[in-house]
């Protein structure tokens, strides 16, 4: 196992860095000009007056995949392969797909396919790396990963602020063949800058199947029965598996992305709510420890939950405020998806920014700067975010020409919440998590993406119907505006809420011992 010197960075960490800022060049410079492609080229088919709502569908459905398939990812890397080889042979399924996309340009069938393969590889990957950099760490330097996490993240924005500016014109001047494919030789080269540091990384070898792990701790505190007690909580799973299959039994109605998804949500909440219930029924299997751990993991998860309206509001920054942009007042060369630059490009510069300025200036004048603070302030900037780009649609829906310029505001505000939710979210994550569930609970964490974009498929779904749009037409404004400002309330109520629980949670140290 390699070792560090004491309050040194890790020497294989610049391997894992340069390999994400290939990577994110890739993921970001295929995902940004998506919406665009698909109202331009792919869905010509579709009714023009359906065709937004349908590129919508489709973009938040490939996110919630890229954002599912941690889960599988977390899974083999825990039980059978380890991060290192999962990582590996899932960036070689990731390039398989990006050139789908450029092969199949006009096949929906073929393009489609390639989607699925970029958000099996992309979404398999994406806890591992962060939780693989983390392993690199010990009790020794472990002062030194949450700059490595703000490092890591402000590279992931360095490759998705040039693939920001320059796929959108790649894309109409070069057409879609290209500028697919320059996103697939991007991870090749990541994922050989990975490979290339293989002899220097720390390997945490996989565990085989633990008795005593999560899943065994609440199959024994749902199904083992107390004499004289009901049992309360094998009742609340039972409703929440017909539920699901009720929500299955939609398909039709809600596409079988969204209800797919919505179904895994009910089981999981309403299983381990259930769980919850009676966990020391566990006991009677279970060491108190892993019991313990179990009460721990569900404080996490519930935290995961509050941050769900957050990431509702961040990904429609690529899919709703770039139609709106269509519609805005913009110069003859610029592309509405080149104003996803501002995202990474703010990022850039809020991450030292806060770290160097703004955080010292706040502990100086007696404020903790604690990770759940940061997380609850970062959701309520992004309610704010929210407020002041269904205003500008106010302006728009009422005749005003608005210029583009105007989105940079709601850039901005939605940008620090980001820095404050997900740089931070990452490292909180990984510190957190006991060490036979890192690539699990990074896991968790990603699925919050994956259900923040499905609420955003049932917003959409839900406007669909004539009874609510006619009630949305009754308060005076557009669909459109009044979806803005739903969105917005509910991330502030998901601030609020998160604030007030964050204050009984009880911070955990996960980091391994000192590297022999």
């Amino acid at each position: 196992m390699a070792t560090t010197s004491a309050g040194r960075w890790p020497r294989q960490i610049p391997f894992i860095i340069a390999s994400e800022a290939c990577e994110r060049f890739s993921f970001y410079g295929m995902r940004n000009i998506l919406t665009p492609f698909l109202m331009t080229a792919l869905l010509l088919s579709v009714p023009e007056e359906l065709r937004q709502g349908e590129a919508k569908d489709v973009f938040h459905s490939f996110v919630i995949g890229v954002y599912f398939f941690p889960l599988l990812g977390g899974w083999i890397s825990d039980r059978f392969f380890g991060k290192y080889n999962t990582i590996l042979w899932l960036s070689i399924v990731y390039v398989i797909g990006h050139a789908f996309l450029a092969i199949f340009e006009t096949s929906k069938t073929g393009f489609y396919s390639g989607l699925f393969l970029i958000a099996l590889g992309s979404g398999g990957i994406k806890p591992l790396v962060s939780s693989f950099m983390g392993d690199q760490f010990d009790q020794s330097n472990k002062s030194l990963a949450q700059k490595a996490f703000d490092m890591f993240y402000f590279t992931i924005n360095f490759g998705s602020f040039f693939a920001s500016l320059s796929m959108p014109l790649i894309l109409k001047f070069w057409g879609p063949s290209v500028a697919f494919g320059i996103p697939g030789v991007l991870m090749f080269i990541a994922t050989m800058f990975f490979w290339y540091g293989r002899k220097r990384y720390v390997h945490i070898k996989p565990k085989a199947h633990d008795p005593h792990g999560f899943l065994p701790v609440i199959r024994s505190a749902i199904l083992t029965p107390v004499a004289g007690q009901a049992n309360k909580g094998l009742w609340v799973s039972i409703v929440g598996i017909a539920l699901a299959i009720f929500a299955l039994s939609q398909t039709a109605e809600l596409g079988l992305v969204t209800a797919l998804c919505l179904a895994l949500v009910l089981i999981m909440g309403f299983v381990g709510s259930g769980a919850s219930m009676q966990l020391q029924r566990a006991l009677a299997h279970h060491p108190a420890e892993a019991v313990d751990g179990v009460k721990s993991v569900f404080r996490i998860l519930i935290l995961f939950a509050l941050v769900t309206p957050f990431w509702s509001l961040f990904d429609q920054k690529a899919s709703t405020w770039i139609l709106q942009a269509n519609d805005m007042a913009k110069p003859d060369w610029f592309e509405p998806a080149m104003m996803q630059a501002l995202n990474p490009m703010l990022v850039m510069l809020l991450i030292p920014f806060n770290n160097f300025v703004l955080y010292p200036m706040l502990r100086k004048a007696g404020m903790q700067v604690t990770a759940l603070r940061r997380m609850g302030a970062g959701i309520a900037f992004s309610g704010l975010a929210w407020i002041v780009i269904g205003t500008i649609q106010l302006m728009m829906d009422g005749g005003s020409v608005m210029s583009i310029t105007w989105q940079v505001l709601p850039y901005a505000l939605l940008t620090f919440g980001e820095v404050l939710v997900s740089a931070t979210g990452l490292e909180f994550a990984y510190s957190q998590a006991p060490a036979s569930m890192k690539g699990s609970i990074m896991s968790f964490w990603t699925l919050s993406v994956t259900v923040g974009n499905l609420w955003v498929l049932l917003a959409n779904a839900s406007v669909k119907h004539d009874s609510v749009t006619s009630k949305i037409v009754e308060t005076g404004i557009s669909v459109t505006a009044f979806q803005m400002f739903f969105f917005a309330g509910f991330a502030l109520l998901a601030a609020l809420v998160f604030a007030l629980y964050a204050r009984s949670y009880t911070m955990q140290d996960h980091y391994r011992a000192n590297a022999e």
